[in-house]
């Protein structure tokens, strides 16, 4: 886990809960944009991914361990004493999603982009089938994730930025497949047990990683008293490395600075 500090007094601490494969190395332009906009930045890599143990990459016994990891960059983000706010990206918003329904946190605000709630290209169907025999057998057993940088931004920086890098997950556990799968079911099936935290939901118009419609099935089935729902038509799945990323960040800003006014905080233009 790290912690960036803005330069000023804080306006908030913003946790960022990264995607599958990735890891924060990934998130430095997003990271400095909330810092110049005075808010302290906690952010950690998931387990089995980025700087993890390399024993275990692409791996995890449970999808817990993702919700417990999160857990501790939450308390660490308290200890800052301003409005928390939650960010996750495709796995991360997933990760986040079961959070809340698990531990009812208190926090001002939540921000998932294109969330993981339906894979774009499954498995065919006997494949599908014999990896829960695999997951009792060999669990750990990999193959390939078939994510390729240019399925997910059209930012052809990235693409030349995830060639090169060594701490990018090229491939996955079988048990890995079959928790987020079962955490994917368990999120969708309980949008009601997700607390009346104001949420603001950033789906990718020309997503070809997730299934933007699972997203749009979700955000329709949520009770919340402040929800907002942005669909970006032409971007791919990741908004925020997305050539149009100024514009999604400034969407994101605006929600979280309106959330501080609304809990009485003066926010300057």
């Amino acid at each position: 886990m790290w912690k960036w500090e803005c330069e000023e007094k804080p306006k908030g601490v913003i946790v960022i809960v990264h995607g599958a494969f990735e890891h924060h190395g990934r998130y430095g332009w997003l990271i400095e944009r909330w810092r110049q906009n005075g808010f302290h930045v906690v952010m950690g890599d998931l387990p089995g991914q980025g700087m993890t143990s390399r024993a275990r990459r692409g791996h995890i016994s449970s999808f817990t361990e993702y919700t417990n990891e999160l857990s501790d960059w939450i308390q660490a983000a308290y200890q800052f004493d301003v409005p928390v706010f939650l960010l996750g990206h495709s796995m991360g918003a997933l990760i986040v999603t079961r959070f809340l329904q698990e531990q009812k946190p208190e926090i001002a605000g939540v921000i998932l982009s294109s969330p993981l709630f339906k894979m774009k290209h499954m498995p065919p169907k006997h494949l599908n089938v014999m990896t829960h025999g695999l997951n009792t057998v060999t669990p750990s057993l990999k193959f390939d994730s078939g994510l390729t940088s240019d399925i997910a931004t059209r930012n052809e920086e990235i693409w030349a930025f995830d060639a090169e890098d060594s701490l990018f997950v090229r491939k996955v556990s079988v048990r890995w497949y079959r928790e987020v799968v079962q955490a994917i079911k368990i999120a969708t099936a309980g949008p009601g047990e997700i607390p009346d935290i104001p949420h603001l939901i950033m789906q990718a118009g020309d997503d070809r990683v997730t299934d933007a419609s699972a997203v749009r099935i979700f955000a329709k089935k949520l009770s919340l008293s402040e929800l907002q729902y942005r669909e970006w038509p032409g971007l791919y799945h990741e908004i925020f490395n997305e050539p149009e990323r100024d514009d999604v960040f400034k969407y994101a800003l605006d929600f979280v600075h309106n959330r501080l006014r609304s809990l009485g905080f003066i926010i300057e233009k």
